[in-house]
C-alpha cells in the first residue's frame, strides 16, 4: 500500500473527526447558551418575588449568566480536544492575581453585595456610617453616597461601613429627643416642672405615645437640673428641639423662675 495513500486517509479519517468534534461544540456552545438564558431568567424571577434590590438584581442576573456561559465555552474546547486543565490553571492565576492586586476594592464589593442583600438601611434614610452622617443619596456596589446636612456630598466605601456601628435614625417610627432646663436652688420644682408639662403636651410635632418624661436629672454645683425627654418623628427634630427650647426660656422667663449662670463660691481668709 501507498504510504502516501495511508498518510492521506489518516488526515481525511482526523478531519472528518475533527468536523464532528467542533459541529458538537457548536451545538454545545448554542444550547448552553440558551439554557443559560433560562437559567438566568428563571434566577431573576426569583430574586423579584424575594424582593431583592433591583441593582443586585442586574448584577446577580448578569454575573450568573457569564459563569455558566464560560463552563459552557470550556466544555466546548474539551469537546474540541483542546487540555481544558492548562487553561483553567491560567485562568485561576489570572484570578488570584486579580484579586491580591484588588484586594481592598473587592472587599468593598463583598460589603456591598452584602449592604444590598440585608438592608440596613435604604435610600433617602438618615444614618450615621463611618462616623458619617447625613441621607442616603444612593447605595451603590462599591460605594455608598452620603449627603450630609451642610448639602455634602460624601462617598464611603462600604467595606469600611460593613466593618464599623451603622446608625439608622429613620429605620423607626420615631426617635427620642433630650433637653435639660436648669434652674435655681432657690426656685420650686413643681412649678417649674408644670410649666414643662404644659409645653410639652401641647406641641402640635410631639407625639403623646410614648408620652413624654420630665424628672429631676442632676443637682449640679449652680442649678437643678430637669431632663425632659419627648418622642418625635424624626423630620421634626430639630424643629422641636430649637421651638421646644425658647418656649422653655420665655415661659421660664414670665413665671419668674431663673436659669441661672454657672456660679462659684470664692472664700477669701484674711491673714492674722
Amino acid at each position: 500500500m501507498d504510504i502516501s495513500q495511508i498518510t492521506l486517509d489518516t488526515i481525511v479519517d482526523w478531519l472528518a473527526a475533527l468536523g464532528l468534534r467542533l459541529v458538537a461544540a457548536a451545538l454545545v456552545l448554542i444550547i448552553g447558551r440558551w439554557v443559560a438564558r433560562l437559567i438566568q431568567r428563571a434566577a431573576l424571577r426569583a430574586m423579584q418575588r424575594a424582593e431583592f434590590d433591583e441593582t443586585l438584581i442586574k448584577f446577580l442576573g448578569n454575573l450568573l449568566y457569564y459563569l455558566l456561559l464560560a463552563a459552557v465555552i470550556v466544555g466546548a474546547l474539551a469537546i474540541v480536544g483542546v487540555q481544558t486543565a492548562s487553561i483553567a490553571a491560567a485562568i485561576a492565576a489570572v484570578g488570584l492575581a486579580i484579586g491580591l492586586a484588588l484586594q481592598g476594592a473587592l472587599s468593598n464589593f463583598a460589603a456591598g453585595i452584602l449592604l444590598l442583600l440585608f438592608r440596613p438601611y435604604n435610600v433617602e434614610d438618615f444614618v450615621k456610617v463611618n462616623n458619617v452622617s447625613g441621607r442616603v443619596e444612593s447605595l451603590q456596589i462599591f460605594n455608598t453616597v452620603v449627603v450630609t446636612p451642610q448639602n455634602e456630598k460624601v462617598i464611603v466605601p462600604n467595606g469600611e461601613i460593613l466593618s464599623n456601628n451603622i446608625t439608622n435614625y429613620t429605620a423607626r417610627d420615631y426617635v427620642r429627643l433630650d433637653l435639660v432646663a436648669g434652674i435655681s436652688y432657690g426656685d420650686n420644682i413643681r412649678d417649674a416642672k408644670m410649666i414643662l408639662e404644659d409645653i410639652v403636651t401641647t406641641h402640635p410635632q410631639i407625639l403623646t405615645e410614648p408620652a413624654p418624661r420630665i424628672g429631676v436629672a442632676e443637682l449640679a454645683d449652680s442649678s437643678v437640673n430637669l431632663a425632659v425627654q419627648l418622642f418625635v418623628r424624626f423630620e421634626d427634630f430639630w424643629l422641636v428641639k430649637f421651638d421646644v427650647t425658647e418656649q422653655i426660656k420665655l415661659r421660664m422667663d414670665e413665671a419668674g423662675i431663673s436659669i441661672p449662670f454657672p456660679q462659684r463660691e470664692l472664700h477669701l481668709i484674711q491673714p492674722e
